[in-house]
């Protein structure tokens, strides 16, 4: 049975954890959102107004970009107000919100990195064809299908959530989770967990496919490939394959946290898994790949170069 007293806002007790050194957190936060829109603004402005990058490797790291964006904007300004706050009661409104963001994030920046592991095995084990394959009417349905089909399936999910009234008021992080509000609901959250399962299936597994197929064949033809052409392709695939890398630990992080009990672990370290994948990925992505690609180092050193006086 429901309890009388339902629940219309909830506490996130990590907060407390952070107190004795608030301003410190706070300086720190700052930083890391300025520097996170600093470097994924200035990766998308120099695919944009360099016409020699409008190839479809560059359309989708400029997608992961925005939604880097998306997720830190979704994220780390909470974060900043309640450091700064001595009270930390979230409304059940806003827990909503920053859970079906911070979960469209997660699912589009996954659904980005499969989409650019195809783009990898088509450019290395079918060059004469890439142009032919990743023409820019499949580019733009590649890249729009990244962002309508995760919302879509947790959009479908997310209604059993906002459906459920909720008796518990304490939730052991910094932000909310679905996992963590669905735990305070008043009822049984068997049938909803399933169907969690489900949901994350759909979600994960054909990508994680079609990650895992792209890079079988890129490294089956690099076997058999000369040294330069190996070379070629290692160049090409270590951004993307450092991308995916980064973003399954923070994945993991989150999961073995859900999941397992974790009581055992200091706090702040706790919180630092929660928030990996929500900070890491999207501040290191344009560095990784401003870094390893010549073509978009060089654009950026000459977007920030003093101009020549004629």
């Amino acid at each position: 049975m429901e309890n009388g007293s339902v629940v219309t806002s909830f506490i996130l007790k990590a907060y407390t954890e952070l107190e004795d050194h608030r301003y410190l957190y706070f300086t720190g936060f700052l930083l890391l959102i300025i520097l996170l829109l600093f470097t994924n603004t200035v990766l998308i402005t120099v695919i944009y107004i360099e016409r020699g990058l409008h190839e479809p490797m560059y359309f989708f790291m400029c997608n992961l970009a925005v939604n880097g964006i998306y997720g830190s904007i979704s994220l780390l300004p909470s974060i900043l107000r309640y450091l700064m706050s001595h009270t930390y009661e979230i409304s059940l409104t806003a827990c909503l919100l920053q859970i079906f963001c911070i979960h469209t994030h997660a699912a589009v920046e996954f659904c980005i990195l499969a989409v650019m592991g195809y783009d990898r095995y088509v450019a290395t084990c079918r060059p004469l064809h890439y142009h032919q394959s990743m023409s820019h009417r499949k580019v733009w349905t590649l890249i729009a299908l990244s962002w309508i089909y995760p919302n879509i399936i947790f959009g479908l999910y997310f209604i059993l959530t906002v459906q459920r009234t909720f008796c518990e008021t304490i939730i052991e992080k910094l932000h909310c989770m679905n996992f963590s509000l669905v735990k305070l609901s008043c009822l049984q959250i068997s049938i909803q967990s399933i169907v969690g399962f489900v949901v994350t299936v759909f979600l994960l597994v054909p990508h994680l496919f079609m990650i895992l197929f792209s890079y079988a064949q890129i490294f089956r033809i690099c076997l058999s490939a000369s040294k330069e052409s190996q070379t070629k392709a290692i160049q090409t695939c270590t951004p993307h394959l450092l991308a995916v890398i980064n973003y399954v630990v923070g994945l993991l992080f989150e999961f073995i946290q859900d999941r397992f009990n974790m009581s055992h672990v200091p706090h702040k370290a706790r919180i630092f898994m929660s928030l990996y994948f929500l900070i890491i990925p999207p501040l290191f992505n344009p560095v990784i790949y401003g870094i390893r690609i010549q073509a978009i180092r060089v654009q950026i050193f000459k977007l920030f170069s003093p101009r020549k006086r004629t």
